[in-house]
This record gives structure tokens, sequence and C-alpha cells, in this order.
């Protein structure tokens, strides 16, 4: 055999080596390229979320009881005032006349009482005289009978006269007390948060108290949450929640403010509601029922503001430290319990059931079958693919 044709045959023998070390290498590789997690340790919490507005926790609206031109307007919006403060005055000389003449009319009432006690008195004596002349025979029966008819009358008018002042000393109490209203005094302390009217302004108290400010007290806020159908059975007294405002979104650690849900509303919001008691066509279906959830956060500091915007969180569950893996990776087993994919020694998946505890948007509580570390499969590409990636 020539020199060429051993190199030939040495060639030969190489490509089929090649080849044979080849396929036993690619029959080796898996089926496909697994994409894991490892099973670690975090802390993890359901949650609900929702939009909700801040609102005083304690306000009063201060209306006026009277009508009349507004003379003095005394605070402006901001001003902190206290409990008795004079806020606002109303012209008064329609009450004060209403009030004079109630004092006039009394004391005229009064005047006429006195003159009926003087007739009473008399009639007392007129009557006295005439019985005692019939007790000797002296009289007529007639003129008794007068004389005391004559008394019982000026008893009955004195009674009418202290019922009139009676029923006058009322009017003028409830007249005086209007007067009192062209006064306007502070309910509460607090922060005056709006004011609705102006001096010289007329009000007109006739069939409803026009409202003239708001006085809130800013230290302690409400937060007015709106929770979708979808979402509020998951909600209950007590349960911890948090927020923030619109203005930390671009912070890069926004400020969180935490407190404990007081209140779930039974009933929709009030456009809603009222939509369904009068018998009006339902809501569309696109747009959700939402129920009103109260929760109370302290404002020591005043950063919240009436009107404000919050991004509310309701921690549904928490746990601290929990074992969890990504919510990609659970599977629903055969016997419709959870499982999970777990690369074995040799790097091949196996199926787990595995026992699920607090579920999040991206993860999952792992409470039983899997151990911390543990990779478990979240995706997978055929192998292929990742031969021509190699080979790239």
């Amino acid at each position: 055999m020539t020199g060429a044709q051993k190199r030939w045959v040495g060639l030969g023998a190489l490509v089929v080596l090649v080849a044979a070390a080849w396929g036993l290498w690619r029959s080796q590789l898996p089926a496909a390229l697994y994409q894991t997690e490892a099973a670690g340790r975090t802390d993890i919490e359901a949650t609900v979320t929702a939009i909700g507005t801040l609102q005083p926790r304690s306000y009063v609206d201060v209306g006026a009881q009277v009508s009349g031109q507004i003379m003095r307007l005394a605070v402006e919006p901001g001003a902190q005032v206290a409990k008795g403060d004079l806020l606002v005055e109303i012209d008064p000389s329609v009450q004060r006349a209403t009030v004079d003449a109630g004092r006039a009319s009394l004391a005229g009432l009064r005047a006429q009482l006195a003159e009926q006690q003087a007739q009473a008195r008399l009639a007392g004596q007129q009557l006295a005289r005439q019985q005692q002349l019939n007790q000797h025979e002296a009289t007529r029966e007639e003129d008794v009978q007068t004389a005391e008819a004559n008394q019982a009358m000026a008893a009955a008018r004195m009674d009418h006269l202290k019922a009139q002042i009676s029923q006058t000393q009322a009017i003028l109490q409830a007249d005086e007390a209007r007067l009192g209203y062209t006064r306007i005094y502070a309910p509460m302390a607090g922060t005056v948060v709006s004011v609705d009217a102006r001096e010289g302004q007329t009000l007109n108290a006739t069939y409803q108290t026009p409202n003239i400010l708001r006085i809130a007290d800013l230290s302690a806020m409400t937060v007015w949450t709106e929770v979708s159908e979808a979402d509020v059975r998951r909600v209950k007294e007590g349960m911890a929640v948090y927020f923030t405002t619109l203005g930390g979104a671009g912070q890069a650690k926004p400020r969180r403010w935490s407190g404990a849900v007081r209140q779930v509303l039974p009933a929709p919001a009030a456009g809603q509601a009222q939509a369904a008691s009068t018998g009006q066509a339902p809501a569309p279906a696109t747009k959700a029922v939402v129920y009103t959830v109260l929760f109370d956060v302290d404002n020591e500091d005043a950063e919240l503001m009436p009107q404000m915007t919050a991004q509310v969180v309701f921690v549904t569950a928490h746990a601290g430290q929990a074992l969890t893996v990504p919510l990609a990776a659970v599977q629903e087993g055969d016997g419709g319990g959870a499982q999970l994919r777990v690369l074995d020694a040799r790097g091949q998946p196996e199926a787990r059931s595995v026992k699920l505890g607090v579920r999040s948007r991206h993860q999952v509580q792992v409470l039983e079958g899997l151990a911390e570390g543990d990779r478990v499969v979240v995706g997978e590409a055929p192998q292929e693919r990742g031969l021509r990636w190699l080979q790239w």
C-alpha cells in the first residue's frame, strides 16, 4: 500500500471516529434546554390593589341658620381655628328688630296681666262683701251670683294672659337664638380647608342651610378606597393595608403609610346604588362595580392633604422568610394538586407533588415537597435550537 493510500485510510478512520464521538455526545444530551431557578427564602404577601382618595377623618361643614348679608368673614382657607373662634358675622338688623318687637310685646302682656290681677283682687273683694251681706239677708241672690261670675272671669282672663306671655316668651327665645346665629363660631378646632362664601354675599336660609366653609382636623385622615367586586370578598375588617401617594412615584423609595381596614361599606358607590334603586339600566359589562373600603392613618406631620390619590395595597396574607418559587413553575398534577418539575442529579426533570401556601403575583410559597436550593423548571427550549446557538 502506497503512502497516499495509507493517508486516505487514516483520514477515513479519523472521520469515522469523530462521527462516532459526536453521535455518542449527542445521544447523552437532554431532549431540551431547561430554564431553571433555585428555590429560596424571602418574604411573600398576597395582596389586593386599589385606588383611594384621602379625606379628613373628622370635619364639619359650617352653614348659616339665618338669612342675611355677610358683613364679615374672619377666616381664609388654611387658617387654624380653635373651638369657639368667631368665623362669620351676618347682618343682624332684621333679627334684632324682631327681638325688639318681641320684647315690647312681652312687656305689654305683662302690663295687662298686672292690670288683670288688680281686677281679680277687686272682684274677690266684691264677692266677699256680697257673701257677708247675704248672710244677713241684706243683698239679693242675683248680686251674689254676679260677683262670683266676675271673680271667675277675672281668673280666666289672668290665665289667658299668662298663656300669651308663655307663648311670647317662647317666640322671643327663638328670635334671640336666631339673632345669636348671626355670629357663627367654630364648632371644633382644626384647619379651614375651604370657604364657599364671600363678604357682601347674601345668604338665603329659608329652604336649606347654605354652607359657608369647612373645618377639618387634618391630624388624622381616612382613605376612601374603591375595591372591585372581584376582590372585595378578600378584604376584611382589621386587615393590614398600606398605600403610597402619587407625589412619591418618582422617588427611589416612596414613603409608605400603613393602617388597618376599619369598614367595608355593604353597598356600591352612591352613583351605582342610585341607578339600581331607581330602576335604571345596569352599567355596561365592561364597567366593574366597586365597593368602598375605609381605613384611617395618622397625619401628624401634615404630609397628607385632602383629595390626594392613594395607591392602596391590602395584605390578604403574609409569610416571612418563606420557601418560594416562581409562580410560572407551578403545574397542575394528575390528581388535581400542584406539582413542580425539579432537576435531579443528572440534570433531568422529575415531577414532584407540592403543597402551596401564600401566592403573590409572581411567586408562591411551597409548604411541603421541596427543599431550599432545589432547581425548578420555569421554561424550556428544544435541544436543536440550543445546538444551533452553540455552533454559532
